[in-house]
């Protein structure tokens, strides 16, 4: 099983999960968050740190999220690993209570 970080992070990209995380397995894009599964060890570290709450259990993910386990593991591929808590992006604030934000992740 993985974690995987959703919807909620898109636009926000808040790092708190970076720095809990004992195997590196974040990537970061311009403005999302994703969690490589092969390197995932389900800790669940990650998942309360999350302040917007982004980031499920895969057997927990909510039903009108599921195609964010494939994005995760495709993006993941491509991205750098990111392993330090960083500055939020200065308008992550106004992002945080919106939903539905697929259409405004860049790759």
């Amino acid at each position: 099983m993985t974690y995987v970080v959703t919807d909620s992070c898109i636009r926000c990209k808040l790092t708190d999960c970076v720095e809990v995380c004992p195997v590196d397995c974040f990537h970061e894009g311009p403005n999302f968050l994703v969690i490589d599964p092969e390197e995932c060890i389900d800790c669940s570290l990650c998942e309360p740190e999350c302040p917007v709450d982004a980031i499920y259990a895969e057997d927990d993910l909510p039903s009108d999220q599921q195609e964010f386990l494939e994005l995760n593991r495709e993006l993941s591929l491509n991205w750098p690993v990111i392993t330090e808590m960083k500055e939020s992006p200065p308008d992550a604030d106004e992002w945080r209570d919106i939903k539905n934000k697929l259409q405004y992740l860049e790759r």
